[in-house]
């Protein structure tokens, strides 16, 4: 009896020691197994008929068993017949590729690629070779310089700008001037701003100076306006009574505030930029009418769509951010506001405003769009921007340019601020309605950015402020057989300060795209190839710029069926830039290379 309760005690331990082993275990216990690691998986493309090697550069390790790359087993959707790792595909299109790979202790790990299979091609050939040797012309839009003899400056179109280097202001405001005379006028209110910084700290005097009066007479003006190193408005508003003319008057000579503080003035030898100038004519008048309003804080009054790996919800007000997308972009976390089933009708002009407030900081998009149809009806574009903990007002007037019978406001709000790995965003007192009334503004903007074009393309550039968001400011020039965008104040949200080619790819092919350029600070930026009118990108990639130069590769995967317009951009934005100060991007080639289907 006794020799067989020792047996059986025996195969009881042999039992035991055979399920540690089996599960990968050490030491006795089954859950110090770790499962095994790929590397060197990710997306590639060949071209039908050629073999592909799904193995190369892929191997797998373990802790406990070492190098277990010969186990690692690949399959694809749909389904492709690989021989020892290696296979030829005939049909173009998208195979999704899994590479798994099991342990001796049972644990699997799996890996996932996209293979692209693209159409045969003939040889590579040269189908743009971009030249910024002949640039655009500079237009002063009526402005110009003016320098008394008392004063040592310049002031010049240059780079972008309207330029002044003042070695010496001279003995009054007026010695040096920037000038537009015969600026005409109705009856109306009048907004005129000006976009300017200045290498040492200055002060300006902005005058509307009616040219009809027979003496010195003003409509308006701003007096002793600081001009920093950061780029921002002067800003001038005044009202005329009926028709006449002003001579708009920016003097940048010698200003000295308080006379007994005599350093406290107009310095030497600095450099006032100019980008540009933004001039409002406003008629007529008009009241809002409210038709909806909401606290925001029912279950219903917030719905949230959180996509790419993120993971988000709300709740009283409040959307919790539990994580951010691993992969996306603004657009992977939307909280769509609700706007009490009322519908947008095509020619209405409407309001809207509403406070948020974020524990870590946002900044985002909001969109007045269709709840269901996205971006395919889309009747206002905004920014979102609030600094941590404190309370900041969105608010928008748009006119509706089509039907909505869903609309929502739509917060995107998928970029993580700096740091922080989850938030808690509140939103509340939502006010909706339309304008009532003939009020009508105007805007015309006088830049002196250098946009340009070529036989078959053109370039220029969009800065968020020039559609009224608070931040995002820059002008294009080329200079040397390059082409430059400075950035003089970015913004924070990805598409705030934009650099965009516009030009036409032809059918049956495929492109790379290589762009050779650098940066006066490192700065990165997201790369689209796009189909103009619509956001089907065929490039989407990023670019880090750094101080030294670089060419950067990319390929365009599936062919069109028509000749396109197409649009390149280069979209700059962030919270790092908007911190980063006055940064220039120079591209010095751009080359796009067509392989033709054969």
């Amino acid at each position: 009896m006794k020799n067989y309760q020792r047996i059986l005690a025996a195969l009881l331990c042999l039992v035991m020691l055979l399920s540690v082993t089996a599960c990968g275990g050490s030491g006795g216990a089954s859950g110090d197994n770790t499962a095994p690691e790929i590397s060197g998986v990710f997306d590639q493309a060949v071209e039908a008929g050629t073999e592909f090697d799904a193995f190369a550069g892929v191997a797998a390790s373990d802790k406990e068993d070492g190098d277990v790359t010969g186990k690692i087993v690949v399959s694809s959707l749909p389904e492709i017949s690989f021989s020892n790792g290696k296979a030829t595909v005939s049909d173009p299109g998208s195979y999704e590729l899994t590479y798994s790979v099991t342990d001796k202790g049972g644990l699997e790990t799996k890996a996932y690629a996209t293979l692209t299979v693209t159409r045969q091609t003939g040889e590579a050939v040269v189908y743009q070779d971009l030249d910024f040797t002949a640039g655009g012309e500079a237009d002063a839009h009526g402005w110009e310089a003016r320098i008394g003899e008392s004063a040592e400056a310049t002031g010049e179109l240059k780079q972008g700008a309207f330029v002044f280097e003042i070695a010496d202001p001279g003995d009054g405001d007026g010695a040096v001037q920037l000038v537009k005379p015969g600026f005409a006028l109705e009856a109306g209110d009048y907004r005129v701003k000006v976009w300017a910084k200045s290498s040492a700290p200055t002060y300006a005097h902005f005058i509307a100076r009616n040219e009809q009066a027979e003496g010195w007479e003003t409509f308006g003006a701003v007096w002793n306006a600081r001009i920093d190193e950061n780029i921002a408005p002067i800003e001038l508003v005044f009202p005329s009574a009926g028709e006449g003319s002003a001579e708009l008057m920016l003097n940048l000579g010698k200003i000295t505030p308080n006379p007994d503080n005599a350093e406290d003035s107009t310095p030497n030898d600095f450099t006032v930029t100019i980008d540009k100038i933004e001039l409002y004519k406003i008629t007529g008048e008009e009241h809002e009418v409210e038709v909806f309003s909401s606290d925001l804080t029912a279950a219903d009054a917030v719905s949230v769509e959180a996509g790419d790996g993120a993971a988000a919800s709300f709740d009283g007000g409040v959307v919790s951010i539990e994580s951010y997308p691993t992969d996306g972009g603004v657009w992977s976390i939307k909280a769509n506001l609700g706007l009490g089933g009322e519908t947008i009708a095509n020619g209405t002009k409407y309001f809207y405003r509403f406070t948020v407030n974020a524990e870590n900081g946002v900044s985002g998009e909001a969109l007045v769009e269709s709840l269901s149809q996205y971006h395919e009806a889309r009747v206002n574009f905004n920014g979102l921007n609030a600094a941590p903990g404190e309370d900041a007002v969105v608010s928008a007037v748009f006119t509706a340019d089509r039907d909505i019978s869903d609309p929502v406001i739509r917060l995107q709000i998928g970029n993580a601020p700096e740091g922080a790995a989850a938030n808690k965003i509140t939103v509340k007192d939502l006010v909706f309605g339309t304008v009532e009334g003939d009020k009508e503004t105007v805007k015309t903007t006088d830049s002196f950015s250098v946009p340009f074009s070529g036989d078959a393309y053109s370039w220029g550039t969009f800065n968020a402020t020039d559609e009224e968001n608070e931040r995002g400011v820059g002008s294009i020039w080329t200079e040397n057989g390059s082409l430059f965008y400075r950035i003089d104040q970015g913004g924070v949200t990805d598409w705030h300060n934009k650099l965009y080619l516009n030009l036409t790819l032809p059918a049956d092919s495929y492109f790379t795209v290589q762009i050779t350029g650098k940066a006066s600070k490192p700065v990165s930026c997201g790369f689209f190839l796009n189909p103009s009118g619509s956001w089907d990108p065929r490039v989407s990639e990023g670019i880090d710029f750094t101080t030294e130069e670089q060419t950067f590769s990319f390929d365009t995967t599936d062919t069109l069926i028509l000749d396109m317009p197409f649009e390149m951009l280069f979209q700059f934005g962030s919270a790092e830039l908007a911190d980063m100060g006055d940064v220039t991007v120079e591209i010095s080639n751009i080359t796009i290379l067509q392989r033709s289907v054969a």
